[in-house]
Parts: C-alpha cells; sequence; structure tokens
C-alpha cells in the first residue's frame, strides 16, 4: 500500500510510513507491529472480496450475528483473517468484533498491551450487488493491570491510540490516524488511478467520500432505531477519530461521540460527521428541536 496525500507529492509505503512514525515516537514497536498486522488482514481480505465470485463467496452463511445482520460468507472469511493476524503478532490482549457477542480474550501467551475493536466487513448487505463495502478498526491501550476482560474495551473514544478503515472498491484505500493527522494509502498493484465514490448506503464508503469531498455524513436516531443504529466502538468511535484528525466533528447532537463512556461492547449511538460548518449546523437544529 502506498500513501496518495493532497499535500506531500512524496509516496510511500504504509509498511515504511507506520516504521518512520514509530521510529519518531521512540516506542517499544508494539503498535508498528498491529498496524502492520491489521495491514497484512486488509490486503488478504481485499483479495478475497475481488475474487468472491469465482472462490463462491457470495451469499450468507446461514446465521445471524450479535447485531441482527445475516452473516455473508465473507464476513466470516474476515473476521477470521482480522482475528488470526492480531494473535499472531503478540500486540493484542482483548478483540471486540461486530460478529462476536463476547470479546475475545487473547491466550496469556500471545497477549500485548493493546485492544482492538473492529467490524472486519461493514456494508457486507452491500456484497452481493457488488457495491463498496470495508473494513474499520479503532485501537486502544490496556489501562489497568488486572487480567484482560471485556470491560477493558469500554472505554471513550478520546483514549483511542490509532484507528482506520480500507475501503474496498475499484481499488482498495486505507485510511489511518495515529493521531498525528490522517494518511491515505492505495493498495494499487495494477497502477490504475484514484476512483470516484458515491452514496452506497455503506458507512466506510460513505464516510469517505465525506472526508475526500467534505459535507456531511448522518445516521441520527430515528423512531425504528431510537439509539441510532451503528454501533459506537468499532464504527462510530473510529470514524469519528480520523474525522476529528482530518479538522472535522463528529456528533450525536447531544455531545461529541468520542466523549461517550461506553456501557457495552456492541452499544449503538446516534452519529453525525463531517465539516464543522455542516455538523455546527445540525447540531443547532437539534437542539432547537430536542427542547
Amino acid at each position: 500500500m502506498s500513501e496518495r496525500s493532497a499535500f506531500d507529492t512524496n509516496v510511500i509505503t504504509l509498511t515504511r510510513f507506520v516504521l518512520e512514525e514509530g521510529r519518531k515516537a521512540k516506542g517499544t514497536g508494539e503498535l508498528t507491529t498491529l498496524l502492520n498486522s491489521m495491514c497484512t488482514a486488509i490486503k488478504a481480505i481485499s483479495t478475497a472480496v475481488r475474487k468472491a465470485g469465482i472462490a463462491n463467496l457470495y451469499g450468507i452463511a446461514g446465521s445471524t450475528n450479535v447485531t441482527g445482520d445475516q452473516v455473508k460468507k465473507l464476513d466470516v472469511l474476515s473476521n477470521d483473517l482480522v482475528i488470526n493476524m492480531i494473535k499472531s503478532s503478540f500486540t493484542s490482549c482483548v478483540l471486540v468484533s461486530e460478529e462476536n457477542e463476547q470479546a475475545i480474550i487473547v491466550e496469556p501467551d500471545q497477549r500485548g498491551k493493546y485492544i482492538v475493536c473492529f467490524d472486519p466487513l461493514d456494508g457486507s448487505s452491500n456484497i452481493d450487488c457488488l457495491a463498496s463495502i470495508g473494513t474499520i478498526f479503532a485501537i486502544y491501550r490496556k489501562v489497568t493491570d488486572d487480567e484482560p476482560n471485556q470491560k477493558d474495551a469500554l472505554q471513550p473514544g478520546r483514549n483511542i491510540v490509532a484507528a482506520g478503515y480500507a475501503l474496498y472498491g475499484s481499488a482498495t484505500m486505507m485510511v489511518l490516524s495515529a493521531g498525528q493527522g490522517v494518511n491515505c494509502f492505495m493498495l494499487d498493484p495494477d497502477g490504475s488511478e484514484p476512483y470516484g465514490g458515491r452514496y452506497v448506503g455503506s458507512m466506510v464508503a460513505d464516510v469517505h467520500r465525506t472526508l475526500v469531498y467534505g459535507g456531511i455524513f448522518l445516521y441520527p436516531a430515528n423512531v425504528k432505531s431510537p439509539k441510532g443504529k451503528l454501533r459506537l466502538l468499532y464504527e462510530c468511535n473510529p470514524m469519528a477519530y480520523i474525522m476529528e484528525q482530518a479538522g472535522g466533528m463528529a456528533t450525536t447532537g447531544a455531545c461529541n461521540v468520542l466523549d461517550i463512556q461506553p456501557e457495552s461492547i456492541h452499544q449503538r449511538v446516534p452519529v453525525v460527521l463531517g465539516s464543522p460548518d455542516d455538523v455546527q449546523e445540525y447540531i443547532s437544529i437539534f437542539k432547537k428541536h430536542a427542547k
């Protein structure tokens, strides 16, 4: 994967970028290893998405996940890829996936200090119609010395160490922030040019379009979903973190998304994110009608 930025004409690989940032931070290298393992999983998922038809990966797997969505074959494969890559990196202690009802506690001999919350294949309802889908993740540090457990993941978004998403479309792009702005990397083995985004009803695709072109992404509460539909830990928090790092805002209408103290690992919240002017306008309208 190589970086493409409107503010820098240099093109560097994601691996080199992560290594250089880790060296600047003078860290232990654990986060660098974790991010590289996520990148490897994303490359593998990208290959699976491109070959889904000939590999017979379309269609449902015959079950629903904890949030009530039908599980597709690619969901299962993507979830396994992310879990296995992170575990094999020896950098994490707790994993929270949309596809697993309970948090995954990493075995003692494979543990590290990080907690990873992720949606392995966001927008998977779009798989069979060939629309864009993606992967979302957020990384936190374990803040206690206790034995790892599910409660370790219940941290507000302000505690995020790094977050990112991958968009699998006409090309695969990974958008990453480790607290020093936002960087975009494109997996482009054939040398094709960057693509244009459209509204498709997939969070990754729609947020990416908002990040690139400006504007606003909305999934507020409504009568059908009074607490919102999107999940806080592995959808709203990482996207809110990335949007703020890019100079935007993210709100529920009543408060900043990153300030919410999670109560459960699959908690849903309303979310509105995008350019500051647009989000502030939404907040004004929300407060006016919330009275």
